[in-house]
């Protein structure tokens, strides 16, 4: 047992979806920003052994890590939070568990015994979490002082019952300083009286308390800031001092979560009640999040992003692009107006063909990635209007695919050009499945992961968004690529590969010639964008969208003084103690 690592497990209940992920993050992002190294662990009771297989609008998007693990949305949070680097092991699903204990009772590793629920499936829960913690997840290597442990789904749920179990034994065995449990509430305001209601949360604290744990701090999710009489109410209700019933209340961006809970004395809580070893000198800290939540709050320039997709109805399924669009606006001062357009709706109906959310609003386009047919004629329009009307556009794995396909059947003449995906008979098949493509089976069958991009040649605008990089390390999820066969037809018309992978077989860029910013990649570049580090590809799209590409390229990709984040702790003023913002390139060896 590693005496000092420290756990937090984060439970909810009332509700699922009430913010737990946004909660975690927060809590090891204001540990974080003291020193410690934190890493984090997502419980998902369900019983598929990952993401990959679910559709969008299940689960939200599915987050693909360094290592190709496809795991729960929740993990994008935490990498963008903490700024640290996950693996699939991050990510605990029941099917993992189970599949694990099966193997090991195949193999005879129980010596005859009963397998149980307890202890063998919790023994099993229990030693995966202390393994897993110790996984170095920052760029120095250093072993994690802090997990911070989320439990998916609501307690009392009959499927994650054997973690509730797990984690009452492992209290003990973690000794209390080490261990301690937050339990995100819902404190409903029915609009009838305007009171907040105070009983769901003493059912889910009892309930919690009924299975042998006890929280340690009660975080309320609600509309409003909590009254202090609400506060005394829950406190005495479920047995907790009322310093320990934190308001989680609605904000206006999700980077004041960690402020909000700095606020309310969460890090001085846990230095005392898990004994964490941090300095007791006053703490200026979160200074970052403060500019960056200030500066949401003040931007008047608005920048408005057409994102051409088909799971429109649930914002959760495009997560990171929104993210990863955020990030980029941020970083230039500009409000963001994300305009989902649902591709299936964006058929042309010839002569009149349907201009993208009424032509002159929109300043840039993005097809994000996919899977399917349905949508993708929709998509192409919305490609092909982008690069006749010269509007900055930005496709994303399945995004550039079509970017090709659009290409090749309206200005290379081949009508019938599609991808095989959707149309194996395709006389013209610009996109093919992949050599390792397995189509016997759903699951992990992708070309899946990081993986390094070689550019091509010096002249190219993503290159210089990278800092002038030679290559990037980026991460993947697809099973079909670019023809290599027919890439000199597209060459010859001024539709260049740019990027390819180390063999120069699989095309991973594309640049169109003569346009303010028409750039495929077959990656997923939203994965590694971060707050403070916006991902090249979006930031291209976003300085494009806001007519600041150019001069930001003469610069020699630097940002001018009002939109760079103060590097100095004490300050909070983005405007004082400047320190000079350059891109990083994102390729790590």
């Amino acid at each position: 047992m590693n005496a000092t690592m420290k756990y937090i497990l984060v439970t909810g209940g009332v509700i699922s979806g009430i913010g737990k992920g946004i909660i975690a993050s927060s809590v090891g992002t204001i540990l974080k920003s003291c020193g410690l190294h934190v890493t984090a662990i997502k419980i998902d009771p369900y019983i598929n052994i990952d993401a990959g297989t679910f559709s969008p609008y299940e689960h939200g998007e599915v987050f693909v890590l360094d290592d190709g693990g496809e795991v729960d949305l929740d993990l994008g949070n935490y990498e963008r939070f903490l700024d640290i680097r996950l693996t699939r092991d991050n990510n605990l699903t029941t099917g993992k568990i189970y599949q694990s204990v099966i193997n090991k009772e195949r193999r005879g590793d129980y010596l005859g015994k009963t397998v149980q629920v307890v202890p063998h499936i919790t023994d099993a829960i229990q030693d995966w979490v202390m393994k897993q913690a110790k996984v170095p997840v920052d760029d120095d290597g250093m072993e994690p002082q802090v997990c911070v442990i989320e439990l998916g789904g609501t307690v009392g749920d009959i499927e994650s019952m054997p973690f509730i179990e797990a984690f009452r034994q492992f209290q003990f065995k973690a000794k209390r300083e080490n261990f301690c449990n937050i339990h995100v509430s819902l404190v409903p305001q029915p609009s009838a009286t305007g009171e907040q209601k105070t009983k769901p949360t003493q059912n889910s604290v009892r309930e919690l308390r009924g299975l042998g744990i006890s929280p340690d701090l009660i975080m309320c999710r609600c509309s409003t800031p909590l009254d202090n009489s609400v506060k005394e109410k829950i406190s005495m209700f479920c047995h907790v001092q009322p310093e320990q019933v934190i308001c989680v209340h609605d904000v206006s961006s999700i980077y004041r979560v960690p402020l909000l809970l700095e606020d309310q004395g969460v890090v001085n809580y846990f230095c005392r009640r898990l004994d964490l070893p941090i300095e007791s000198r006053p703490r200026k800290m979160l200074t970052k999040w403060k500019e960056m939540s200030d500066r949401s709050d003040r931007l008047l320039e608005h920048c408005s992003i057409a994102l051409v997709g088909k799971y429109t109805k649930f914002s959760d399924s495009y997560a990171s692009v929104i993210k990863a669009l955020e990030h980029s606006a941020l970083a230039i001062s500009q409000k963001l107006e994300v305009k989902v357009s649902a591709s299936a709706r964006l058929v042309p109906v010839p002569p009149h063909p349907r201009p993208l959310c009424s032509g002159p609003m929109v300043l840039g386009i993005l097809v994000p990635g996919g899977f399917g047919v349905r949508g993708t004629e929709g998509k192409m329009h919305a490609i092909s209007w982008a690069r006749k009307q010269k509007k900055p556009f930005l496709g994303v794995c399945l995004g550039m695919q079509l970017a090709v396909c659009e290409f090749a059947r309206n200005v290379l003449g081949w009508a019938d050009a599609n991808s095989t995906e959707f149309d194996p008979e395709s006389k013209h098949p610009v996109v093919i499945d992949m050599p390792e493509h397995n189509p016997g089976q759903m699951g992990g069958t992708m070309r899946l992961g990081k993986r390094r991009t070689i550019f091509k040649t010096k002249s190219s605008i993503l290159r210089k968004l990278y800092g002038d990089a030679d290559h990037v390390d980026e991460r993947h999820r697809h099973r079909f690529e670019v023809n290599p066969e027919l890439k000199q037809h597209f060459e010859e018309k001024g539709f260049h590969f740019v990027g390819q992978d180390m063999e120069g077989e699989r095309m991973e860029i594309i640049e169109l010639e003569d346009h303010p910013y028409f750039v495929g990649v077959q990656y997923h570049p939203e994965f590694t964008s971060r707050p403070i580090k916006p991902s090249p590809p979006y930031f291209g799209l976003l300085l494009a969208a806001a007519g600041k590409l150019h001069s930001y390229l003469q610069k020699g990709c630097r940002l001018s003084p009002r939109d760079t984040y103060s590097d100095h702790s004490g300050s909070s003023s983005p405007d004082s103690e400047i320190a000079e913002f350059k891109l990083p390139s994102l390729s790590q060896d």
